[in-house]
């Protein structure tokens, strides 16, 4: 009996598992051996594709016939021993120095001319065959993409509906991703500290176990949850249909944190005013300190005048600061009234707005076509076609989301406008009612500059805030005569103000501009 080597492949692990093939061509190699008068002595089994060189086995299984520990090998048909033209030719090789090829399915003879034509025809058909099918697969990926469907696994948070469906959000874990973001969006963690509360929220990775640091990284990083589906191998970029989970807002927020590491450290005591106070003088952050029950706020620069303010005086001139924001009961209706009105004709600017963003999105669709144009002929290589084709698309979501602002349900600027007079009018009671957390809060949007000048504290109020605190100090017109003046100028001074800034409303996010 002469001695040779079984050779059987399937393409994928699963077809190892579940499939049956493996058994049948080993059932086929035997009895061809058997027939011919063969010792199959070692089998080589393989469970990937032969379309790519570097199988370990095949690899090891020539290295083994190259030493001669076998007269040949029997592969079950050509396509099973090589899918590409380079492992075919090792074979012819192995061949022409004497070893054996046979194959157990076709009548072939190896050692004949003819039967070496109508092997290598075979093995080119073969060939052909997967780069025909590896184009087919990418036309079908590439169709998925531009149709805005992900034909990849979901990622984490969202779920997989079948082929030709998009990602939906996962009720479970939606929230938590969701969540993930708006925790890093208050700076006041670092991504380890974030692994660390998901994992106490309920958030797990796929394999039910805790997100690691890289994979919060990533997720945080993946422009797919604001609708945008981006290859990481390629750099390419498509708009999906599938529903985002954060704003385009919340996201750019989160890179800028991500960029400039800007984390939050982890605080030893939880100090009302910790990190709002600056010394006037030499610009450095207050630091919190304990001392005999009370909590003072100092500058720790050498040399510096500016010694320490305590937290009760920083307390009361903060409320001393937003009592001019109050306003009269008066004052109160006539807002009131004029909003009312401002509401009546706001339909009409609102459908002005809306034909200027269709405008700008049309604009930017026309530097996407220009763009996909140039990369076409030629004039741009793909690497800068990848980078701007991302850019351009990131900000037609921007456009996106501000249109979808403008429906019906959506706050309109007289709305906004009704809401910060609201805030504005009680935020000296807001901050007499309010717990720590909620005070530094409502002082990051109310307050521009905190500063301590040796013991003077000096408080400013934002804009437009300072402008409702200082309306009785600059009346237009005689004050007991054209008092509805003065309001009128404010309120248009307000409204400038919005139509150009983003205003942070506790509890709202970031109001639109």
């Amino acid at each position: 009996m002469r001695i040779f080597f079984g050779y059987i492949r399937v393409s994928t692990a699963k077809q190892g598992e579940k499939g049956v093939s493996l058994q049948e061509q080993r059932e086929a190699i035997l009895r061809y051996a058997s027939h011919n008068g063969l010792e199959i002595t070692a089998w080589f089994e393989e469970r990937e594709t032969a379309a790519k060189r570097g199988r370990p086995v095949f690899n090891q299984m020539l290295k083994l016939l190259r030493r001669g520990k076998a007269e040949g090998v029997v592969l079950h048909k050509i396509d099973r021993g090589a899918r590409n033209l380079k492992d075919w030719a090792d074979l012819v090789d192995l061949n022409d120095q004497g070893f054996e090829v046979h194959l157990a399915h076709e009548s072939l003879d190896m050692r004949s001319r003819g039967g070496r034509l109508s092997a290598d025809i075979q093995a080119v058909v073969a060939a052909d065959y997967i780069r025909n099918l590896r184009e087919e697969t990418r036309k079908g990926f590439y169709g998925r993409l531009k149709q805005g469907l992900y034909p990849l696994p979901a990622p984490l948070g969202y779920l997989d509906r079948g082929k030709g469906k998009a990602k939906e959000p996962d009720p479970a874990k939606a929230p938590l991703v969701r969540k993930a973001f708006e925790l890093y969006a208050t700076r006041q963690y670092n991504l380890d500290s974030l692994v660390e509360e998901l994992h106490r929220l309920g958030l797990r990775n796929r394999r039910g176990g805790k997100t690691r640091r890289n994979g919060l990284s990533t997720l945080l990083n993946n422009t797919f949850y604001i609708g945008l589906i981006r290859l990481t191998r390629t750099g390419e970029s498509f708009p999906g249909i599938h529903p985002p989970l954060v704003t385009k807002s919340l996201f750019d927020r989160v890179q800028a944190i991500l960029a400039g590491r800007t984390n939050a450290r982890v605080q030893k005591h939880d100090f009302l005013f910790r990190r709002l106070l600056r010394c006037k003088l030499c610009g450095e952050t207050l630091i919190g300190e304990r001392q005999k029950g009370h909590h003072y706020y100092r500058c720790h620069t050498r040399d510096c005048p500016t010694t320490g303010v305590r937290e009760e005086v920083v307390d009361h001139g903060i409320e001393e600061c937003l009592a001019p924001l109050s306003f009269s009961e008066e004052e109160r209706i006539y807002f009131t009234a004029k909003i009312e009105a401002m509401r009546g004709d706001w339909k009409d600017q609102r459908e002005d707005e809306r034909k200027a963003l269709n405008l700008r999105l049309s604009q930017l669709q026309d530097r996407l076509n220009r763009l996909t144009d140039a990369f076409l002929d030629g004039a741009i290589d793909r690497s800068i076609f990848n980078d701007r084709q991302t850019a351009l698309l990131i900000d037609r979501k921007g456009l996106e989301e501000n249109l979808a602002t403008l429906t019906d349900q959506g706050r309109s600027l007289p709305d906004r406008l009704a809401e910060f007079l609201e805030l504005a009018g009680s935020a000296w009671l807001s901050y007499k009612t309010a717990i720590p957390e909620e005070k530094r809060d409502l002082l990051k949007i109310v307050t521009s500059n905190r500063a301590l000048e040796v013991k003077k504290l000096e408080l400013e109020l934002s804009i437009p805030f300072s402008e409702v605190a200082n309306r009785a100090k600059t009346p237009y017109g005689d004050p007991h005569r054209d008092i509805p003046r003065t309001w009128d100028v404010l309120l248009q001074k307000i409204l400038t103000w919005f139509t150009t800034n983003t205003l942070t409303l506790p509890g709202r996010g970031c109001s639109d501009t």
